[in-house]
C-alpha cells in the first residue's frame, strides 16, 4: 500500500446513487469481473467521478480507481493500516 494516502472519506455506497463495482483483494471473481467491464477512466462513487488512480476512505476501506472499478487497497485507519 502506498505510504499515508490522503483520501476524501465518501461514507458508505448509496444503491440509489451511481456507483463503480468495488473488488476486493480477496475476492475471486475480481479478474473476471474486471475483463468483462469496459476500461473507462473515471469511477463512480455516490454519483461523483473520480479520476484513475485516484484514492477515496469507504468506511475504512481504501480504494484505488482502476479502469473504471474500484479496487480495495488496504484500510484508512490510521491506526490499523
Amino acid at each position: 500500500m502506498p505510504e499515508r494516502i490522503h483520501a476524501p472519506h465518501v461514507g458508505a455506497p448509496d444503491p440509489e446513487l451511481r456507483c463503480s463495482p468495488i473488488l476486493s483483494e480477496t475476492d475471486d471473481e475480481a479478474e473476471a469481473l474486471a475483463r468483462e467491464m469496459p476500461e473507462t477512466p473515471v469511477c463512480y462513487f455516490n454519483g461523483t467521478a473520480y479520476d484513475q488512480g485516484s484514492y477515496v476512505c469507504s468506511g475504512s476501506d481504501l480504494l484505488r480507481c482502476a479502469g473504471g472499478v474500484w479496487v480495495g487497497e488496504g484500510s484508512c485507519d490510521p491506526d490499523n493500516p
